[in-house]
């Protein structure tokens, strides 16, 4: 069976795959990159993640699903912008019922499902050492290890970046599309592997606090030496 390389834009999949990719792939489009390896352009946001990882899982046969893609940083000063790191946890700080004290998750009293690990709420535990062994990756070394939240929209302010921070100060990094893709895998039974590089930082807008070039050419570096 094939690994599944799953972005969410052309732009951020062909930083991966560089000259393997040729043109501008369609979003839910299932292409042949190399023999055992197949890529996605899943569109951005939970809601394009999960229906085309849907398409997608639906259409072949799968061992294992690889996410790379950007990601704003929380704390630039751990994660600075170009920094590449392998996401530990998704939490998805958007699921609950909302209150004057903030998101509840467990507020509505249903989960969004049940995993080994009993029922699933808003976050999701990630082990890369597993998910890479079994779909035999082998993972760079020295490579930081991050939570990260998946939101519908972007942050746009420092003041929505400093409230999400506060509500979740476990979370280094910010992304769109993550927590769709881990929960959607945990469903599956599939063994799923998160890498994000930092292309800004969260709350800003650019030019300032940005580096989308620099982000690219990290999350390429990173591609280049997962599937060497």
């Amino acid at each position: 069976m094939s690994l599944l390389l799953a972005c969410a834009t052309a732009l951020e999949l062909k930083a991966c795959l560089g000259p393997q990719l040729a043109g501008d792939p369609p979003a839910g489009a299932l292409l042949p990159v190399r023999q055992e390896l197949f890529a996605l352009v899943t569109g951005i946001g939970p809601v394009n993640a999960a229906f085309r990882l849907g398409r997608a899982l639906a259409a072949g046969a799968f061992s294992g699903v690889v996410n790379l893609g950007l990601a704003g940083s929380f704390q630039p000063a751990r994660l600075p912008l170009g920094a590449a790191a392998l996401v530990d946890a998704e939490i998805w700080p958007e699921f609950g019922l909302a209150t004057d004290q903030g998101i509840d998750p467990r507020g509505l009293g249903f989960p969004l499902g049940e995993d080994a690990g009993g029922p699933v709420f808003d976050s999701l535990g990630l082990d890369p050492e597993a998910a890479a062994a079994a779909m035999g990756l082998a993972l760079p070394q020295g490579l930081a290890r991050a939570a990260s939240l998946t939101v519908s929209a972007a942050s746009g302010t420092p003041e929505r970046a400093a409230k999400l921070s506060a509500a979740h100060p476990e979370a280094l990094l910010e992304n769109m599309e993550g927590f769709a893709l881990a929960w959607g895998c945990r469903l599956a039974g599939l063994p799923f592997l998160e890498g994000r590089a930092v292309s800004n930082r969260v709350g800003a807008r650019p030019p300032d606090g940005w580096d989308v070039n620099g982000g690219l050419k990290a999350l390429g570096r990173l591609a280049g030496r997962l599937f060497r």
